[in-house]
C-alpha cells in the first residue's frame, strides 16, 4: 500500500500547475534548495490531504463543502501576491538571500495546496480505491500517509535538483524570461480561480 500511495503521490504532484510554477521561478532566483522548501510545502498538504481521506471519504467530502470557500479565496489572493511579487522581481538573488526565505517558501507552497479543496475530494477516492471500502486501521493510514508524502517530496527533489539544474543553464537573460513568464501565468491561475469562486457564490 505504500508504494501504490507514492506512485498517487507521484502523480497527483507531477502536473504543472502553480506550484510547479513557484517551484521553478524559486529555483532560477535562489537555486534547487528553495525550490525544494516549496515542494516540500506542497508535500505536506499533499499528507494532510491523504490523512483525511484514509479517515474515510465522507469526512473528507464534509471538509472540503465547508472549507471550498473560505480556502479558495484565500489561495486566489496568495496567488496574485505570489504572480505579482515574481513580476517585480525578475532577476535572480544571491543563494545566500535565498536561504533566508525557505521558511517562507515552505509555508506559502503549504497554504496554497491547502487552498485547494478538490485535492481533498481526490485523496478520499484514491484512499477509497486502496482500502477497498473498508475502514482503515492506523498503521494503514500512515501507511497511506506517509506513501503519499514521499511520492510528492521526490518529485519534488527531481524538480528542484534535476530540472533545476537544467534551467540554470538557461543564461541570465533566458532565466529572467522564463521567471517573468512564470510571474504572469500565477496571476493568470489567480484570475481563473477568481472567476471560480465568483461563480460559485451566485
Amino acid at each position: 500500500m505504500f508504494w501504490q500511495a507514492a506512485w498517487i503521490g507521484i502523480a497527483i504532484a507531477a502536473p504543472v500547475g502553480p506550484i510547479g510554477l513557484l517551484c521553478i521561478s524559486r529555483t532560477l532566483r535562489g537555486g534547487p534548495r528553495l525550490g525544494l522548501a516549496t515542494g516540500l510545502g506542497a508535500a505536506s498538504a499533499d499528507g494532510l490531504f491523504a490523512l483525511s481521506g484514509a479517515w474515510g471519504s465522507g469526512f473528507a467530502m464534509q471538509l472540503a463543502g465547508a472549507l471550498a470557500r473560505p480556502l479558495g479565496w484565500a489561495a486566489c489572493l496568495l496567488l496574485a501576491w505570489l504572480g505579482i511579487a515574481t513580476l517585480r522581481r525578475p532577476a535572480a538573488e544571491g543563494r545566500d538571500d535565498a536561504e533566508r526565505h525557505l521558511g517562507k517558501a515552505y509555508l506559502s507552497a503549504l497554504l496554497l495546496t491547502l487552498g485547494n479543496p478538490m485535492t481533498i475530494l481526490s485523496f478520499a477516492a484514491v484512499a477509497a480505491a486502496l482500502s477497498g471500502g473498508l475502514r482503515l486501521d492506523a498503521a494503514r493510514q500512515l501507511e497511506i500517509v506517509a506513501g503519499v508524502f514521499c511520492g510528492s517530496a521526490m518529485w519534488w527533489l527531481l524538480l528542484s535538483y534535476g530540472g533545476g539544474a537544467l534551467l540554470l543553464r538557461l543564461g541570465p537573460r533566458g532565466r529572467r524570461g522564463l521567471d517573468f513568464a512564470c510571474g504572469l501565468v500565477l496571476l493568470g491561475f489567480a484570475i481563473g480561480l477568481a472567476l471560480r469562486m465568483a461563480g460559485r457564490g451566485q
